[in-house]
């Protein structure tokens, strides 16, 4: 079964970096998109970038400029080079893996990190 494992949260003041790591274990396809999205409690989930196989990326517009994503595919695993951190970053951050299954769309995520982001 897949299991995601992030690393690489913390509190950094405005103005900082930090870098997201998700482990991916358990995927036997080798097409599937990675990503990270992010959710305060009692609010929406949140696009903040995503990155398919061929390495296609997307962002969500408040992060455009700011974040990176990469992914190393022999490893199963997903970078978010997060620079110029806000406050408004602040937010638990949740690893996703992406993938059909016939006519379906399955989605696995991981257990969230805390990013904070405050001086």
């Amino acid at each position: 079964q897949v299991q995601l494992v992030e690393s690489g949260g913390g509190s950094v003041q405005p103005g900082g970096s930090l870098r997201l790591s998700c482990a991916a274990s358990g995927i036997i396809f080798s097409s599937y998109t990675m990503g990270w999205y992010r959710q305060t409690p009692g609010k929406q989930r949140e696009l903040v970038a995503i990155i398919t196989n061929g390495g296609s990326t997307d962002y969500g517009d408040s992060v455009k400029g700011r974040f990176t994503i990469s992914r190393d595919n022999a490893k199963n695993t997903v970078h978010l080079q997060m620079s110029s951190l806000k406050p408004e970053d602040t937010d638990v951050y949740y690893c996703n893996v992406r993938l059909w299954l016939g006519p379906a769309l399955v989605n696995y995520w991981g257990q969230g990190t805390q990013v904070t982001v405050s001086s």
